[in-house]
């Protein structure tokens, strides 16, 4: 039946003659209530990832080909994400985190489903479908082409808008393109889905940074709305004796640099100090710049590590050494060159404002660690030059959920905002195209409707089965150092791994033509829908006694009583 299930045979149970006494009855009846999958509701996007997996998992009991499930698949994704290959090979899916399978034994993997529907989007080359064939009069500026900003144009671009992306860099794509290694974001999956949204009408122009090249004041009189997704490029500092000397790079810098291709010279000895995602990328960058000896060091224990779990694994398979519980002190300095830096272990205290334990030194446990080049990467900020006016005070641009400035016709959102995820900052972009929407019109944003949750505790776990999770191919390490060290490493899954894998979610909160609750009415109150209808079945609520065997069987919790 497409969701993976107990083969279970499907016997009417007739209703009691007698010799048992009256069965249980009540005056409540029932009615079918879609909920919110837990997938769904830890995304970010609220991406439709139920949806794209039961159309997948459906194809054959509906009647497609697997080409319309994919297509369908790709379009259902596209609602909210105009970049599901890339999304699909960075993001670190909290969805999966959430799913209710993991109850169970392992969540599906979403986040390789997405990838792979995404790759055929731009292999089929599939094009995005307008919201309207209006054209509006009102002109919208975008400033920054990373993620938040590419995902504001689309949704504007799909409701008639014309906009217009104004780039710093040379290329369109933020940190996508300037921060994240092509091993892990190849530039052709990149570019064929920034194309896309290019190809809805929506005007690039590059090299251009509002507020050092044109003036903002400029740009605001002639748009009627703006968005600020200027992103966070600028490294911060580590506050920390003699990192302004030579071969010391901040960790975004770096990685522009290198992902430029304009790389500095860094060395067989290469120490990058930070946790999260850009210190493992600029760690294995560095091996991949020809650096021996990789060393990250970060102050709390692999639990608290912000980097995402397969990055941190590849990072080790690379041969690139991970110092836990260790602080940087000071750089060491020769004739004005980097040539290490002394390091403090640490034990973890009390936890900080991030919730995470406090690194407190150990008193006499320093150590010095040499090296070529030091790379800190312990955070990154907005570049406000020219743009001073956005900035509230030490704080950066403020915005509401609907991405809404304290200045009126300014929305805003990415990392200008806060670091946060990729998935997030096309999110926000979303919010705020709809906001903005919503202010041409002279009327407000309309937040969707409230589906209430499903929960693990409506799930009935026992009707499912226990399948084995698969995982993607990933190149071995020794062979990510050859001549093409941008070769992809993560090899996606095949058409096959990717049906089992739709196959394996439970459907939560929706009805996935189980026939359970069929099966234990005895009051012929439940009514199958047509074959291939796909409907959800419905109620004969005269014929109903109330007895609640539907609710309490239906696996997915899809029917509640009132």
């Amino acid at each position: 039946m497409g969701i993976a299930r107990k083969k279970k045979k499907k016997v009417k149970i007739k209703a009691s003659t007698g010799g048992g006494g009256p069965r249980t009855t009540s005056p409540e009846r029932p009615f079918n209530q879609p909920k919110a999958p837990p997938c769904g509701r830890a995304c970010p996007q609220h991406t439709a990832i139920r949806k794209f997996l039961t159309i997948i998992a459906k194809t054959e009991d509906h009647g497609r080909t697997l080409d319309q499930s994919y297509e369908d698949g790709w379009r259902a994704i596209v609602k909210t994400n105009p970049m599901p290959a890339v999304i699909g090979r960075v993001c670190p899916h909290p969805c999966e985190d959430e799913c209710n399978r993991n109850e169970l034994d392992k969540a599906p993997s979403i986040n390789q489903v997405e990838r792979f529907l995404g790759d055929y989007g731009i292999k089929k080359n599939l094009q995005f479908e307008k919201l309207t064939d209006e054209k509006r009069e009102e002109k919208i500026a975008v400033l920054g082409g990373g993620p938040a900003g590419l995902s504001a144009a689309y949704h504007l671009a799909l409701r008639g808008y014309p906009v217009t992306i104004y780039e710093a860099f040379a290329e369109a794509g933020g940190m996508l393109r300037y921060g994240i290694p092509a091993y892990r974001l190849p530039r052709d999956i990149l570019d064929a889905e920034i194309q896309k949204i290019l190809d809805l009408g929506v005007e690039l122009k590059t090299g251009i940074a509002v507020g050092r090249d044109i003036p903002y004041e400029e740009v605001r009189a002639n748009h009627k709305a703006v968005f600020v997704g200027i992103g966070a490029h600028r490294g911060r500092k580590l506050r920390a004796e003699g990192e302004d000397s030579k071969g010391v790079y901040a960790g975004a810098e770096f990685l522009n640099a290198a992902n430029s291709g304009n790389a500095p010279a860094i060395g067989d000895d290469v120490i990058v100090i930070g946790g999260g995602d850009t210190a493992i990328d600029a760690a294995r960058m560095s091996k991949r710049l020809g650096a021996g000896n990789v060393t990250v060091v970060y102050r709390r224990t692999i639990e608290e590590m912000p980097a995402i779990q397969e990055e941190i694994d590849g990072a080790e398979e690379e041969g690139i050494k991970i110092e836990f519980l260790v602080a940087p002190v000071e750089v060491l300095v020769e004739d004005g060159t980097a040539v290490g830096m002394k390091c403090i272990r640490c034990e973890l205290g009390e936890p900080d404002s991030s919730g995470r334990r406090r690194p407190v030194p150990i008193e006499g446990s320093e150590f010095d660690i040499k090296a070529t080049a030091i790379i800190p990467a312990i955070s990154q900020e907005p570049n406000f030059d020219g743009l001073e006016m956005l900035r509230e005070g030490k704080d950066w641009v403020k915005i509401d959920e609907w991405g809404t400035t304290k200045d009126d016709g300014i929305f805003g959102g990415g990392d200008v905002t806060d670091l946060s995820l990729v998935t997030t900052a096309i999110a926000q972009g979303r919010f705020a195209a709809e906001a903005i929407d919503a202010y041409c019109k002279g009327e407000a944003p309309v937040p969707p409707p409230a589906i209430p949750p499903i929960n693990k505790d409506r799930m009935k776990f026992s009707f499912y089965d226990k399948i084995e999770r698969v995982e993607p191919e990933h190149l071995p390490a020794a062979d990510r150092f050859g001549d093409d060290p941008d070769v992809e490493i993560n090899k996606g899954l095949t058409e096959e791994q990717v049906m089992h894998e739709a196959k394996r979610c439970l459907s939560c909160g929706y009805c996935f033509d189980c026939g359970t609750c069929w099966s234990f009415c005895q009051d012929n109150a439940i009514v199958k829908t047509e074959p291939k209808s796909f409907e959800p079945y419905t109620f004969k609520l005269e014929l109903c006694q109330g007895c609640k065997k539907c609710m309490e069987e239906c696996p997915c919790g899809f029917i509640e009583m009132q």
